[in-house]
């Protein structure tokens, strides 16, 4: 059976909202996504699946179900604010999602096979979705995991700091623990993380998580259980956050599942600055005259 690639896109339902794509970065005005789901398709994934907000759904399969039909089977499940799906019986107020476990949730009964979870706005390469699909169909199971690592200093921006899930690992390449720093930056040569107005160094090949995992079915029962216990605790936090890391650390401080740090020598791409778009365009341009990409990705 191959494994199935859930893409987090409920956040970015307003971009995709007027009918266009988000923003192009290939030469026909391919996305991020575009590039992700050929890769997954390359890799050997057998289905996408996407969390999306409902009122889009006719925008996103306006978009994709062409272009992959009959490259892959695709999927759409919705992020929403109904509690009692999960059997909550509390009204709580909130503007904003509760986080990307809670989207993960949305795909519960959708997903019967081992699958992986990304972002729709992050690129990283098809050497993460082989890695992947090695471990979705040789190794994992319902008590071992896995993240791909990236290299710190290959997930930068040159425009300023950026958050992300730091890695402690053991020497076998398990996730011991994940901490969010959320203000990650260059310093001269070094690369720094800044807590209370103060510097802290990490080292380059520093691992970090940017939310490439990979799980079986059995993660959803967990989570949910977790989810509730969260959104109960948090009634009256509107900003509080339910994050897959969360589910992560839980399940290690508990002995439930381990996690297999993948490593990946690929640089990751992404948009935290606007200032950041030419640099990913220029990067992508290069992939192509390389001949790791079509210049028309889905003809």
């Amino acid at each position: 059976m191959k494994p199935t690639l859930l893409i987090l896109a409920a956040g970015m339902a307003s971009r995709y909202g007027s009918m266009k794509q988000i923003d192009g970065f290939g030469p026909n005005g391919e996305t991020i996504i575009d590039y992700s789901i050929y890769d997954a398709i390359k890799a050997g994934f057998g289905k996408v699946v996407f969390i999306i907000k409902e009122e889009y759904v006719e925008n996103f399969k306006e978009i994709f179900d062409a272009k992959l039909k009959g490259k892959i089977e695709t999927d759409y499940v919705f992020q929403n604010f109904d509690l009692k799906q999960y059997g909550i019986d509390l009204e709580i107020e909130r503007s904003k999602p509760w986080g990307t476990a809670h989207a993960v949730l949305a795909a519960r009964h959708a997903i019967k096979e081992p699958f992986c979870v990304i972002n729709a706005d992050d690129f990283y390469g098809l050497d993460a979705y082989e890695k992947m699909v090695k471990f979705l169909t040789e190794e994992v199971n319902d008590s071992n995991y896995s993240m791909i690592g990236y290299e710190i200093g290959k997930t930068l921006s040159d425009y300023g700091s950026v958050s992300r899930g730091v890695c402690k690992v053991s020497a076998d390449d398990y996730l011991e623990e994940i901490v969010e720093r959320t203000k990650v930056l260059h310093a001269g040569d070094a690369i720094v993380y800044e807590e209370e107005e103060k510097q802290y160094p990490l080292s380059l090949d520093t691992r970090v998580s940017m939310n490439f995992w990979g799980f079986t079915p059995e993660v959803f029962k967990i989570s949910e259980e977790l989810f509730r216990d969260f959104a109960k605790e948090n009634k009256d936090n509107p900003k509080a956050e339910f994050f897959i890391p969360l589910v992560a650390d839980s399940l290690i401080n508990s002995d439930t599942a381990d996690f297999k740090v993948v490593p990946t020598d690929s640089k990751w791409f992404g948009v935290t600055y606007k200032e950041d778009k030419p640099i990913v365009q220029a990067s992508i341009d290069q992939l192509i005259k390389d001949g790791i990409y079509p210049e028309n990705l889905w003809n």
